[in-house]
Formats: C-alpha cells, sequence, structure tokens
C-alpha cells in the first residue's frame, strides 16, 4: 500500500485539524525506543470528489494494492488538496449497503491511534460508494520485503522486529476492545518513512457487511474459520503464527507442512538460508516454538496477544539500531521550507491552485514591465491586432476559471508572439495543473524561467508541477531557488 514518500506530506491545509499519535508507554520499561513525532489527522468524513480528486480519478496508475484491479477493493495512492499522501481503498459495489453501519464500524476503527498503525483517518459513503481513507506508508510491503527483494534480503534482527511491533499493535487493538483482525498477512505490515513496521488498519474492517474475512489460501486460514465461516480472537493469533513463518523462512509454507518440519525436528529445513549466521540457534528455537504455539487447531490452545509480547521482547538483540539502518533504505531528510517564501510560494507548497490562481490574477503582467515587448514597438499591424485580442480572449479565459479555452488561447498567443512572455507560459502552466495535465505545465514554468532566468514565479510553479508527478526532492529544490531569488530581490531593493 505504498511506494513513494511524499516531500510535502507534513504541509497541512490550515483547516486540517491534527493530533499528536498516541504513545504508550513501552512493555519493557527499561526500553529506550526512540518515539516518531508523526501527526496524524482526526478522523473525518470526506466527501467523494474530494478523493476522486486526490486519486485522480481513481487512476488505474494509483492503484497500489498487490493484486492490481484484480483485487475485489482496491486500493489507491491519493494526495489530498494539503499534500499528505494517503491510501484509499475503495469497497467494490453494495459491499455495505447500509451507509450507517459502514460510517459506524470505520468511526469505531478510526478512533483507534498508534504508532504501530496504518492510522485510519477517513471514511466516503457517498452514495453507493464506501472509502476508507489511511496515512500512506512509503516503504513497501513485509511480502514485498521478504519475497520480492531486489537489494538485499530482510536480515534476521529486523525480522524479529517486524514479529514484536505487530505484537505491539494487536495488543494494542485488543485493549481497545478491537480483537478481530481480518486476515493478517505479509500484505497487511506496511514499513513507513523510518522502516519501522506498521499493521494496516484495513484489516480491523471485513471486507464487506456479509462477506469473507479471509482472502488468502485456504492453507493459512484458521481450522475454526473453516469449520463455522466466523473469526475469533484466537483466529487472530493463528494468523499471526502464519507470519511467523513467512519471517522464519523467507517464502510461503503452508502451515501443515512447516508443523510437520518442526514436530520432525527438521527446523534448519523451515530456515531461510540467506539468514545463515546472523541468529543464535536458541533464538531461532524460541520463534519457532512461538509459532508452533500460534497454530495450535485448537483455538484455545493459542496463547494471547500478551504472551506473544513478552515472547519476542527478549530477542530484540539492537534496539539502538534504525529500521532504516537495518533494512538499507536511505532515510530523506526531514522537509524543512524555506524562511523566506512569497505568498505564491507558499501557496505553491501546499499545492493550493486556487491560491495560485487568484495570486497569478493580481499580480498580472507586471513582472515582466520594462521588458523587451514586442507589443510597445511594432507598427500597429493586422498580427498586432490577432496578438492583442487573443492575449484578451485568454486572459478573460483564465480569470473565468475556463481553462481549457486558456490554453488554447494562450497556446495560439505563443505561436503568434515573436518574443514570448513568460507571464503566459506561467498562466498556460497553471491551466495545464488545473486541467490534470502536470507534464505540460511542468515544461510551461521551465519556457518562463528561460524568458526570465532569475523570476521566483518560474520556479515556484516548477515545484508545483514536480509535486504533482510525485518528484519531491526536485520540488523542494525548485522552492529553495525560488526563495533564493526572492531574497535576492529583496535585498536589491533595499539596497
Amino acid at each position: 500500500m505504498g511506494c513513494f514518500h511524499s516531500k510535502t506530506s507534513n504541509l497541512h491545509s490550515p483547516d486540517e485539524e491534527l493530533i499528536p499519535e498516541e504513545k504508550p508507554d513501552p512493555p519493557n520499561g527499561d526500553e529506550k525506543e526512540q518515539e516518531k513525532d508523526r501527526e496524524v489527522p482526526a478522523f473525518r468524513e470526506f466527501g467523494l470528489s474530494e478523493l476522486r480528486s486526490a486519486t485522480k480519478g481513481f487512476a488505474p496508475e494509483l492503484i497500489v494494492s498487490e493484486s492490481g484491479e484484480k483485487a475485489p477493493n482496491v486500493v489507491y495512492k491519493g494526495k489530498l488538496e494539503g499534500g499528505r499522501l494517503v491510501a484509499v481503498k475503495r469497497f467494490s459495489k453494495q459491499s455495505w449497503p447500509d451507509a450507517q453501519q459502514f460510517m459506524s464500524e470505520a468511526a469505531g476503527v478510526g478512533k483507534l491511534r498508534h504508532r504501530r498503525l496504518v492510522n485510519l483517518i477517513g471514511c466516503c459513503t457517498e452514495g453507493d460508494e464506501r472509502l476508507l481513507v489511511a496515512e500512506f506508508l512509503p516503504n513497501d510491503t513485509l511480502s514485498k520485503h521478504l519475497f520480492h527483494w531486489d537489494k538485499q534480503p530482510l536480515p534476521w534482527e529486523m525480522r524479529v522486529r517486524v514479529a514484536y511491533y505487530i505484537a505491539q499493535a494487536l495488543e494494542h487493538c485488543n485493549n481497545e476492545n478491537r480483537k478481530i483482525y481480518h486476515d493478517l498477512n505479509a500484505y497487511r505490515v506496511l514499513f513507513d518513512e523510518d522502516g519501522d513496521p506498521c499493521l494496516s488498519t484495513f484489516g480491523l474492517m471485513k471486507n464487506s457487511r456479509d462477506g469473507k474475512s479471509y482472502s488468502t489460501n485456504l492453507a493459512y486460514t484458521p481450522p475454526e474459520f473453516l469449520r463455522t465461516g466466523r473469526v475469533i480472537p484466537e483466529s487472530v493469533i493463528y494468523s499471526y503464527g502464519t507470519v511467523l513463518l513467512d519471517l522464519l523462512s523467507g517464502k510461503h509454507i503452508p502451515p501443515s507442512h512447516a508443523l510437520d518440519l518442526i514436530r520432525g525436528k527438521n527446523i534448519s529445513l523451515l530456515m531461510d538460508s540467506s539468514l545463515e549466521g546472523q541468529y543464535s540457534n536458541e533464538d531461532a528455537a524460541k520463534l519457532v516454538d512461538l509459532a508452533s504455539n500460534c497454530l495450535q487447531f485448537e483455538a484455545r490452545d493459542r496463547p494471547n496477544s500478551k504472551f506473544l509480547l513478552s515472547s519476542v521482547a527478549p530477542l530484540q538483540t539492537q534496539k539502538e539500531v534504525a529500521s532504516h539502518v537495518l533494512m538499507g533504505l536511505s532515510k530523506a531528510a526531514p522537509v524543512v521550507l524555506p524562511t523566506l517564501l512569497s505568498p505564491l510560494g507558499k501557496a505553491c507548497a501546499r499545492m493550493d491552485l486556487t491560491a495560485v490562481h487568484d495570486i497569478l490574477l493580481k499580480t498580472g503582467y507586471k513582472d515582466e514591465e520594462g521588458a523587451e515587448n514586442e507589443l510597445s514597438f511594432q507598427e500597429w499591424t493586422q498580427q498586432v491586432q490577432d496578438i492583442l485580442n487573443t492575449k484578451k480572449f485568454g486572459d478573460i479565459a483564465f480569470r473565468d476559471k475556463d481553462f481549457k479555452s486558456a490554453i488554447d488561447y494562450y497556446s495560439k498567443l505563443v505561436g503568434l508572439m515573436s518574443v514570448p512572455s513568460a507571464t503566459v507560459f506561467a498562466r498556460r502552466g497553471l491551466s495545464y495543473l488545473m486541467d490534470g495535465q502536470p507534464e505540460l505545465a511542468l515544461r510551461d514554468a521551465m519556457q518562463a524561467q528561460v524568458c526570465m532566468p532569475e523570476w521566483p514565479t518560474a520556479f515556484y510553479l516548477q515545484a508545483l508541477a514536480l509535486s504533482k508527478l510525485g518528484m519531491e526532492t526536485d520540488a523542494q529544490d525548485m522552492l529553495n531557488d525560488g526563495a533564493a531569488f526572492e531574497a535576492k530581490k529583496q535585498n536589491s531593493w533595499r539596497n
């Protein structure tokens, strides 16, 4: 449910209420775990138009579900107007006929806040749509890092950290009376910007009011669910045991086969060969024994979440090493916005297209005053009349937010003028953004910079287009450049 990290994800719109993430004391009193300062928006109801815009109309290229469009309920990567990246789960039509029931279930899950959860921040029940909105975590799923790695296999210490952190998440849900988690598996574990594993809150709701609770292979499904079709708290422990098998083996092993290996004392055949030399036999035996206990056929014979925590906590031997270091991930430095940003720069940073439009309207063409302008020096000809009329109609369309017409008029104007106008490129660029064409908007912002190499507006609009394209590092650089030229201009005025 996530691949990319937004460097503007911490830039919130003014009306977005933020609440600090709950940070309970670690179960181990002497554990000095570095806490995140991640802030999570309060749970709220979203409008369908807002989520449609965030996902570019539920565009197929933004699907992040492991099964793609074939998934019964598809998850999309989205970006809210304030710049925050989100994961949007869209349920199949009529999955939850009763909107109030869906809202009630979602709101209950939305009350949970924990650093080990991918927190739920909203839902939508408009019409027959049923959507959930959660935080977006950028560093892929446990499934990707275990089964489809391309740089390095997940090290032993990171695997036991996953086991511990997920046990923490389950214990918190249990304490908050959310004891049922549907289909816990390696796809439900995601890694945040720090490389820390978190448990998706999507699994706290069924895929439909009366639908299945499990979508994985029947070989991994708790026995009692096969018998009765019901999920009980002990079913979650069974599924946790299957995740332990994934962590131990680095591959999908059906529980029945794994238990045969364990009973036959063939633990070495169970272990991932890439982990050789990274763990002690004693630690491996403890984790194997815990997995065996979780996978007991009778639900009453399985341990509870407190036992999971007490069993995996002692296996954490490198607590001082950050997760992103263990995983070999490069951790981006936190975004620090330039201190000197004009209102336009700030509007571009928070990707507020409406504010950008208002500012460009008010600025008009005054930034180009004094620049060579063919309109001032050519003889009055029919060509000049055409240029003036085309510019007028383009400006009217831009003012009236008829951006398709503005694009057409400004494109004609660019072809007519022998000396291009930076403002025309800027206006056409914003029109492209409003029309959902960020690549063309970036091209026009770059053309505006060619016209006026030190024009802050050109840099700010490039930053905005780059953010829309998901190129956050480059966008940050452009914001910095724009602010630098802003400061240079201010200093020249003072002098």
